[in-house]
């Protein structure tokens, strides 16, 4: 059975050009992590939370092949997988970019296990930030399915009110990701208040969006 997206050699030398790489560096850290890695800071940048050396060395690189994995198989998972053609190109960003997030992620932590001094407060929330811009600019391009996009129950029963929350959601995401990014500059008991407020935000308001959208398409 074929895939309404089919792996190229373009498509796929980046993520598994970084696959490789976080693999290859894996190694490296195993053989110079100490016993207890920092694994986890709190919001004032603290750690609180430390690994093993091979967990901190080996989990993150095995979790990324994972979902790279799993990349590969949802077109072929998905009963819709037909509409995948109408948005491979958005599909492959969305493939590549959570891998490289993923491997620059690791590569923090792996730093910081060397015992490098790695400001987490400000790396984490500004690749966040990047990483929900691009997503909104996307999000709209997503055709419907079952795996990707703002998936609610009114979203999946009509394609008029999947592009609408769709395109709403990118709008969000696009918001969200820049206040992530601007909020560094904050105290961060404020930066962190703003965030879980425009979660709430880019969490709900889609979902009774579609909901009141279906409703009014519907009465129609």
């Amino acid at each position: 059975m074929s895939s309404p997206i089919k792996p190229t050699l373009k498509s796929e030398i980046i993520p598994i050009a970084l696959l490789v790489l976080a693999i290859a560096a894996s190694f490296y850290f195993y053989a110079y992590f100490p016993e207890q890695v920092p694994s986890h800071w709190n919001f004032q940048g603290e750690i609180d939370s430390y690994s093993s050396r091979g967990f901190a060395a080996f989990f993150f690189p095995a979790l990324n092949v994972v979902i790279y994995l799993l990349f590969l198989a949802i077109p072929y998972l998905d009963p819709k997988k037909d509409r995948y053609q109408e948005f491979t190109k958005a599909y492959h960003v969305f493939k590549n970019l959570i891998v490289a997030f993923m491997t620059i992620i690791y590569f923090f932590i792996g730093v910081a296990g060397l015992g490098y001094q790695v400001p987490i407060t400000l790396l984490v929330p500004s690749l966040v930030g990047i990483l929900f811009i691009v997503i909104g600019n996307y999000l709209s391009k997503i055709k419907t399915n079952w795996f990707m996009g703002i998936r609610t129950p009114w979203t999946i029963s009509n394609d008029e009110v999947w592009n609408k929350t769709n395109r709403l959601g990118g709008k969000l995401f696009v918001a969200f990701g820049a206040l992530m990014i601007l909020g560094i500059f904050l105290p961060q008991e404020i930066f962190w208040q703003i965030f879980m407020i425009c979660t709430a935000v880019v969490v709900i308001v889609p979902i009774v969006y579609s909901y009141f959208l279906y409703r009014k398409i519907s009465q129609k």
